[in-house]
């Protein structure tokens, strides 16, 4: 009889996802949201499931993304174990945080068809729960060392360096090296500073940077939800930014409502701190926008009561009209579903075009029948703040053939002027130059 069963349960997940592939397979989404300030925002729609799409990976082969007109990217790593974000060192190593976290329980039948069709968008390897080292040895922009700078970490993604101390952000815990210059392999087992949360850990990356000062460390904490289908006892320290000292690990909310920030950026000129967030879904394809927006101290970004401001999501249950009230809007709209899990300002180096503002990394949709994201765009800034549209810099990451052949993620500047992605599904750490310098 437990046989029987275990097929029928089978065969009726199969059948599920036959039937959400089949649907989300006839006809297309309507045209993405605008960007910007002042995105439109159409009436939410909820159906039993949304369009569902996830591109099938492949391989690069001769192809590489494309870049605008007098640039060139280059891969100066493969082979990784799932890269998420790096970290350019003083001496011009760059660390590559490699690993994979997560692993919430499905809660509803549509969560099992949504986790099974993420899953095949992605990298079929290992996360390495490791750092690795990429050295340059002679200066021409090859990076030809690679070796394993610490290794036996749990999914770590958030990396700053203050001093001489390397910060780490595991999916669990707030970890730290001593570092040396040059160093290129760690002198022993990191320290713990200060668990992170991670009961469940349904949105398990723990982004990160540090104050322009070194006394702080931002962390980001994404929500253990959608919309807090899972009870709001799972949701405590949760949806925000922490405000961590470096030293002792003493913490606080920096600011809330934030449902999944998933990297951080301090502005050059006006050292305040920015970030990207994923916003949620089973809105319709067009809702709600991912955004980039500074973060701003004691600051409430709506989740989970509302979105963009104070337009309230009725399925969260009891309402809290008191804190949509206080709901701030963010900065700038990058677009429903996008995915953005890298951002970094940019330096004069890169170029009179791409001067001043924010590139970021757009991992790509898995919820919409037409994708959205697979891309690096460039967010103009004037004065400290967004201003235009944001533009193209890196694409081709999803083939005219609908196939998937990279996915960014993190995003680094080097001051030198070149631009660093780490791409999770081919397991590529690219590199864009103006053309003419390494």
């Amino acid at each position: 009889m437990r046989n029987k069963t275990m097929r029928a349960n089978t065969l009726g997940a199969a059948l599920s996802v036959s039937v959400v592939l089949a649907l989300s397979a006839c006809g297309g989404d309507p045209p993405p949201t605008a960007s910007g300030a002042n995105p439109d925002l159409p009436e939410p729609k909820r159906g039993l499931l949304p369009n569902m799409n996830i591109s099938t990976p492949a391989a690069w082969g001769d192809d590489q993304p494309t870049v605008p007109d007098g640039y060139r990217i280059e891969p100066i790593a493969t082979d990784l174990k799932i890269p998420r974000q790096t970290l350019l060192l003083p001496n011009g190593d760059i660390l590559v945080a490699e690993g994979s976290g997560g692993g919430a329980p499905a809660l509803r039948p549509k969560d099992v068809i949504a986790g099974y069709i993420k899953k095949q968008g992605g990298s079929s390897v290992k996360g390495g729960n490791r750092l690795t080292l990429l050295r340059d040895v002679n200066g021409d922009g090859r990076y030809e060392q690679h070796g394993v700078f610490a290794q036996n970490l749990n999914a770590p993604y958030g990396l700053a360096l203050i001093d001489d101390t390397l910060y780490v952000a595991n999916q669990d815990a707030l970890v730290r090296f001593d570092y040396n210059e040059g160093q290129t392999q760690a002198s022993g087992p990191p320290e713990k500073v200060v668990d992170l949360p991670a009961v469940v850990n349904h949105h398990w990356t723990k982004a990160m940077t540090a104050g322009p000062d070194g006394e702080f460390l931002y962390v980001g904490i994404g929500s253990n939800s959608n919309i807090t289908e899972r009870g709001l006892n799972v949701e405590e320290d949760r949806a925000m930014v922490w405000q961590i000292d470096a030293e002792s690990g003493r913490h606080k909310p920096y600011a809330t409502g934030l449902r999944n920030p998933t990297a951080f950026a301090i502005h050059p000129d006006t050292d305040q701190l920015w970030t990207v967030v994923n916003e949620r879904d089973e809105l319709g394809p067009n809702l709600v926008p991912d955004y980039l927006t500074s973060v701003q101290e004691g600051a409430f970004y709506g989740w989970p009561y509302s979105y963009w401001g104070q337009n309230v999501d009725t399925r969260v249950k009891p309402p809290n009209p008191d804190k949509v009230e206080s709901a701030i809007k963010p900065d700038y709209a990058l677009g429903s579903h996008v995915a953005a899990l890298g951002v970094d300002f940019s330096t004069p180096a890169m170029g009179d075009q791409f001067a001043e503002g924010a590139f970021v990394g757009q991992h790509g949709s898995w919820n919409r029948s037409d994708p959205v994201g697979f891309k690096v765009v460039f967010v103009p800034f004037r004065n400290g703040q967004p201003a235009g549209e944001p533009i193209d810099f890196a694409t081709g990451f999803l083939g005219d053939d609908g196939k998937a052949r990279g996915r960014p993620v993190g995003v680094t500047v080097d001051p030198e002027g070149a631009l660093i992605i780490a791409d999770d599904l081919s397991n590529t750490i690219w590199r864009v130059t103006p053309t003419g310098r390494d």
